[in-house]
């Protein structure tokens, strides 16, 4: 009788092109039915409370700390970064799983409100109630930061989680669900399904209760349109074209050191990175040549050889090949690397100026080490070309006495002031962006409630003489309320 193979896939280092390991294509029934699980492991999770669930989270805390080098050679083999790149991610991580710990019971606390005048008999409370399952679709360049901060922030608050990693990096995902098996009560609290794009739809597509996505914003409009169909409620996550603005009273050195990891880090395959620099012309051309000076250190290159890995999605490199030919063929220059840096599967530094404002290298996430230097000649000048971008991400001030002037006017999600990228690892902010950058927000409180939802409950404290929902109600009683709009001029809260 003959038996029928379920379909697998490989997971393949971008260094080597060695096959890592294969694992399946899941199937729709397969998704529906894990979602299924998910539910029913959900009673057992909620009954724990917080107290019990903070336990859990911060005994897979402990047993991701003690397995860091683990994780983080699985993260290098998939990925192509250092060991040291991805022993840094999975700090962060780990960072972000003890905070929602500890602060998921205070931040889902009831809310009381005010009843005002009106109902001044009644007393308000607001309660946040997890929404049960919730799907999390994550990405390839940062594979356990980026999801954890969906994953760790929606069990906190006392959901199950079904997480689909990237094709690209499947093991750190099924080895992130193993390590939470180790502590928790039931595996069913969180589960992975591997597959490629199908298998996301699929997600989208079952009784899950809410989804967060992370990745490019044309699959997130996909995403997005696929739940919409369910009425089910999304967390977008999406590229950025992050701009970083250096004023005239900027320590350079510093500027030129921040901005030049948070270009290149990575190898630019951070959503949070630098793409565009944006320098006051008084100052420009010692920034540009300390830049340039320091960007020649940097060489792309395997684990333990290079400052950073690969393209660890290889069509990126037509994209950032692309990119690079669009900006000297619109007039920019190239003073460090160019059309030949690009040499799969790496990437090797490229610094570009005086790139047309709308070439698609400044209009479209590059997602790789290319960095664009631009001058301004006032600060209203810098904000308007910070501003000018359909992204809306993170961005990067520098500036001794005007940061602050500067970051409230950048229509972003994020701003750091010398510093880069720092909003990251703090785990008591919010995380995410605007217009096509995305909506909703992980990390911090606002991470921990967005995977709530609130509930008005409503209570009489005693009963009022005058009957007002009641058809019994008097003309007595409406001539009162309407007395009482007038005296109070509408506030009634």
């Amino acid at each position: 009788m003959a038996t029928s193979r379920k379909k697998t896939f490989d997971s393949i280092n971008p260094v080597s092109g060695e096959v890592l390991a294969s694992f399946p294509v899941d199937s729709k029934d397969t998704v529906s039915l894990v979602v299924e699980t998910a539910h029913e492991a959900l009673y057992q999770w909620q009954h724990l409370g917080f107290k019990g669930r903070k336990k859990v989270l911060l005994d897979w805390s402990k047993y991701l700390t003690s397995h860091v080098d683990e994780i983080a050679e699985l993260i290098s083999d998939e990925t192509g970064k250092p060991i040291s790149d991805a022993k840094l991610e999975a700090a962060l991580a780990i960072n972000h799983i003890g905070w929602a710990a500890r602060n998921a019971e205070y931040v889902m606390s009831p809310e009381h409100r005010s009843p005002g005048a009106i109902m001044a008999n009644m007393s308000a409370r607001v309660e946040h109630s997890p929404v049960g399952v919730v799907g999390v679709i994550g990405p390839w360049n940062y594979p356990i930061f980026t999801p954890l901060g969906s994953i760790t922030y929606a069990l906190a608050a006392g959901n199950a989680v079904v997480f689909k990693p990237s094709e690209l990096t499947p093991a750190v995902g099924v080895w992130l669900a193993d390590s939470f098996a180790q502590v928790a009560p039931s595996e069913d609290i969180f589960q992975v399904i591997t597959g490629f794009g199908d298998t996301g739809r699929y997600l989208c597509e079952s009784e899950i209760n809410k989804l967060a996505f992370t990745g490019s914003t044309k699959t997130a409009k996909l995403v997005a349109a696929t739940c919409a169909a369910n009425m089910i409620p999304v967390v977008l996550e999406c590229g950025g074209k992050d701009p970083v603005i250096i004023a005239e009273d900027a320590n350079i050195n510093a500027a030129v050191e921040n901005t030049l990891w948070s270009a290149m880090s990575n190898a630019g395959q951070t959503c949070i990175g630098a793409e565009r620099v944006y320098v006051d012309e008084k100052i420009a051309d010692r920034f540009i040549e300390l830049f340039v000076a320091e960007a020649e250190k940097i060489t792309a290159g395997a684990p333990g050889a290079g400052n950073y890995g690969p393209a660890t999605m290889p069509e990126q490199l037509d994209v950032i090949a692309a990119h690079i030919a669009d900006a000297l063929k619109r007039g920019g220059k190239a003073l460090l690397g160019g059309k030949k840096s690009v040499q799969p599967p790496y990437v090797q530094p490229v610094v570009l100026v005086d790139v047309p404002e709308d070439a698609i290298a400044m209009t479209e996430e590059t997602f790789g080490p290319v960095i664009i230097i631009n001058r301004f000649h006032s600060i209203d000048h810098a904000i308007r070309l910070a501003n000018a971008s359909k992204y809306g991400l993170g961005a990067s001030v520098w500036s001794k006495r005007q940061g602050k002037k500067i970051a409230s006017q950048l229509h972003c999600g994020m701003v750091a002031i010398n510093s880069t990228i720092s909003f990251a690892a703090i785990p008591s902010v919010p995380f995410g962006g605007v217009k096509d950058s995305g909506s909703g927000r992980i990390h911090g409180p606002e991470g921990i409630l967005e995977f709530t939802y609130p509930r008005t409950v409503v209570r009489a404290r005693f009963q009022l003489p005058l009957a007002i929902t009641s058809f019994n109600r008097s003309y007595f009683s409406d001539k009162l309320i309407m007395r009482a709009i007038k005296i109070l001029k509408g506030r009634l809260s």
